[in-house]
């Protein structure tokens, strides 16, 4: 198939000063549909060549029209105060929404494509005419989506998890006991329930845009890093903690920081009543308060090589359900039925 690929994000590191989380998981995803023989055309701005001056290399293509493809795929933009829905033009103005908008005139009113809707952020509402339009199928990164929609993970290539090495990254030298690394959007409550508390016995770094902080004097708030930067941190820390706003908790949607902790030897910590943490994250790190947080990463700091590649090796298996080979498979069929 020839796909058309609405994405407001990066393929590469991008440029620190955005929240795009996709660039751990989206070039993973688009090399998968690539290699399966589909031909993709991204349909938003070259943001790695406009943005981040940093254009990645590869078969990809970008088309500011509306191309011929045989089906739209669409990372879902909502509107964004002062962002997106301001007139094209003005200071900080971005394009996504108006962009989006086009595509959906197109190809999905007019044209009727099949039409993949991957609401990435759980921002569609529950009754937008576009949950029940017959071209259009709604999927959402979690374990048990809201109002009728699929699950489409946030997709781990199979090889990371194939040739991860759990005694090699339980030898390695860490610095820090505790990290977190992710931004505020509607954490606070998890973050004051289950970090923060842990956060005044340990030496420990969070990484992201927090801009509410007063509350908790004591936390090591770094700002905004570089994508490397987080990747760096997981492989310098012990422990992290799973956060999430009840949306998500309630879904049971793990963000990619459950696989790019794992994969760097970092244990991820979970609330124990965040929905599936049994399917993706072995019990012995699920926590149910603050002092289960503080005793999870104290007996983590002393544990030896041999038992911490063992725990790492269950962290590992549960990681099976984000494989891109199942997240193919889910696409293909949505596809192949549309």
């Amino acid at each position: 198939m020839r796909i058309g690929y609405s994405h407001w994000g990066f393929l590469g590191d991008g440029i620190t000063d955005t929240p795009d989380g996709g660039r751990s998981h989206r070039k993973v995803l688009v090399d998968g549909l690539l290699a399966g023989g589909h031909d993709l055309v991204f349909l938003q701005a070259n943001r790695d060549e406009t943005e981040s001056r940093s254009p990645v290399a590869g078969p990809y293509k970008w088309h500011a029209g509306l191309p011929e493809v045989d089906a739209l795929f669409l990372e879902w933009r909502w509107p964004i105060p002062g962002r997106n829905d301001t007139a094209c033009g003005s200071p900080g103005h971005t394009c996504d929404l108006h962009r989006q908008q086009e595509l959906l005139h197109h190809y999905v009113h007019h044209l009727g494509l099949p039409t993949l809707l991957w609401d990435k952020d759980q921002q569609l509402a529950p009754d937008d005419p576009l949950r029940s339009a017959g071209n259009v199928t709604v999927c959402e990164p979690a374990l048990h989506p809201r109002c009728g929609a699929r699950s489409l993970l946030f997709p781990l290539a199979d090889e990371a998890v194939d040739r991860a090495d759990t005694r090699a990254l339980a030898r390695k030298e860490r610095r820090l006991p505790l990290v977190y690394v992710g931004n505020q959007y509607g954490r606070d409550i998890a973050f004051g329930e289950f970090f923060a508390p842990a956060a005044r016995h340990f030496p420990h770094a969070v990484a992201g845009k927090w801009t509410d902080t007063a509350r908790w004097p004591h936390v090591n708030f770094l700002g905004r890093v570089p994508f490397r930067q987080g990747v760096l941190l997981h492989q310098e820390a012990h422990v992290t903690v799973l956060l999430a706003p009840e949306r998500y908790a309630s879904s049971g949607q793990f963000t990619q920081r459950i696989f790019e902790s794992v994969l760097a030897g970092c244990a991820p910590i979970t609330p124990a009543h965040y929905r599936a943490a049994g399917t993706v994250v072995p019990d012995e790190l699920h926590a149910h308060h603050s002092t289960h947080v503080t005793g999870i990463t104290h007996a983590l700091t002393l544990m030896g090589v041999a038992e911490r590649a063992r725990l790492l090796d269950r962290c590992l298996r549960r990681l099976d359900p984000f494989r891109l080979s199942r997240q193919l498979d889910t696409i293909h069929a949505i596809f192949d039925h549309s």
